[in-house]
């Protein structure tokens, strides 16, 4: 078995930090990298995209809201075809960043209100999966299981792949519970790591609401902001490998 272990990275904004991005690297295969407008400056996407390129780590975009203030996790009303160009312009940002590191992007991800919105309207999602698909074909999405993005990108022929969220709680459609509502984001190290011992396991996750859902996944995702990141990833690492399972980047695992 392999399975790719990512995390979201390149948080911060200036000089605050968030999250221990070197130490995350050292556990996990790829990255996704704030583009600037829920967290990142140039800067930052930079330094980021270089260390990922010191560690063998893919390059990956996660683009949202321009939301600095609310993290990208508020939503925003506005034209798709508006946000469709949103999604360009981080792409571009963050391409030509590594493009000038000699790096290259490989995937990409949509991030906070961005993707729940994205994920439940395929009026939305259609013209930001076209987006990435004028931007650069080869990119792969990486995107959770049963989402209107994933049907607008096997309708514009875009490769996905698909990402277990193993600290967010699931409904019994396997979607994404609200963060409003309590047990949302899984805090627990046990917990979490039960979660993705069971996915390996016989490939099923627990819904919010005890249900069992079977579930596919080429990408297990851990937040780098979650307090305790660091060690919950290792934890992870260390039960994909203990399983007879190895980590490998994303790009390895998609066929172009």
């Amino acid at each position: 078995m392999q399975i790719d272990l990512n995390a979201d990275l390149g948080e911060g904004f200036g000089p605050y930090r968030m999250g221990e991005d070197e130490a995350m690297m050292d556990i996990v295969s790829s990255a996704n990298i704030a583009c600037g407008y829920h967290a990142g400056d140039p800067v930052i996407m930079d330094k980021t995209v270089r260390l990922a390129l010191r560690k063998g780590i893919d390059v990956g975009a996660h683009v949202g809201f321009p939301d600095l203030l609310g993290f990208g996790r508020r939503p925003i009303q506005a034209d798709p075809l508006e946000l469709a160009k949103y999604v360009l312009y981080q792409m571009g940002a963050l391409a030509g960043i590594a493009k000038a590191a000699h790096a290259r992007l490989t995937h990409m991800s949509f991030h906070g209100a961005l993707g729940n919105m994205a994920a439940a309207s395929y009026e939305l999602a259609e013209p930001l999966v076209r987006a990435v698909a004028d931007f650069d074909r080869d990119v792969v999405i990486s995107v959770s299981t049963n989402t209107q993005i994933e049907r607008a990108a096997d309708k514009l022929g875009m490769r996905v792949a698909n990402t277990f969220l193993a600290d967010r709680a699931y409904d019994d459609a396997g979607n994404l519970v609200s963060r409003k509502l309590d047990g949302a984001v899984i805090k627990d190290r046990t917990a979490v790591l039960a979660r993705v011992q069971q996915l390996l396991e016989d490939g099923t996750v627990t819904t919010h609401s005890g249900k069992r859902l079977k579930m596919t996944a080429q990408s297990i995702l851990l937040h780098g902001d979650t307090p305790g990141a660091v060690e919950l990833a290792r934890t992870v690492r260390s039960a994909i490998e203990t399983a007879g399972g190895r980590v490998v980047p994303l790009s390895r695992l998609i066929a172009p």
